[in-house]
């Protein structure tokens, strides 16, 4: 079965969307911590630290509406993986992360937070080791190093 999804580069005039799509994100992964209220912080972040300095790749439904992104650095860190819940356990987050490894192909790292055990199992499946637990300096909370190599 053909994918429901294309992936390409972002576009300036995806930036509304995108953020609309970590807003959603976020807000069914971690119901108890209120997003909205750090939406203008996530929007400059996006602006000044992410768009700048990382290659962002996304995927569009076949409706043409953003389903999900990835950001990878040069120096093969990946910060962001969103996928829209309707679309998770369909092969988009694996298909953005191998666009992340073909970007990155000398590794790729990332933090993710230690209590989301389903994206750990995930990012497990597509080849990423543990590599030990951190704290997340901007929210406190406990993170596990996760490494993928070649």
């Amino acid at each position: 079965m053909a994918p429901s999804f294309r992936l390409r580069p972002y576009r300036d005039g995806d930036e509304d969307a995108a953020i609309a799509l970590w807003l959603d994100t976020w807000s069914q992964a971690y119901p108890d911590i209120d997003f909205a209220a750090r939406l203008t912080w996530w929007r400059a972040r996006w602006r000044d630290e992410l768009v700048p300095y990382a290659r962002i790749v996304v995927a569009e439904s076949e409706a043409a509406a953003l389903a999900g992104f990835v950001t990878i650095d040069d120096t093969g860190y990946l910060d962001q993986l969103v996928v829209a819940p309707e679309h998770w356990g369909g092969g988009l987050a694996a298909a953005l992360v191998g666009e992340a490894k073909r970007l990155a192909p000398s590794g790729v790292s990332l933090t993710v937070n230690a209590d989301n055990a389903r994206a750990i199992r995930f990012y497990e499946k597509a080849g990423f080791c543990d590599e030990g637990g951190d704290v997340n300096p901007l929210s406190g909370r406990a993170v596990r190093r996760m490494a993928w190599r070649p």
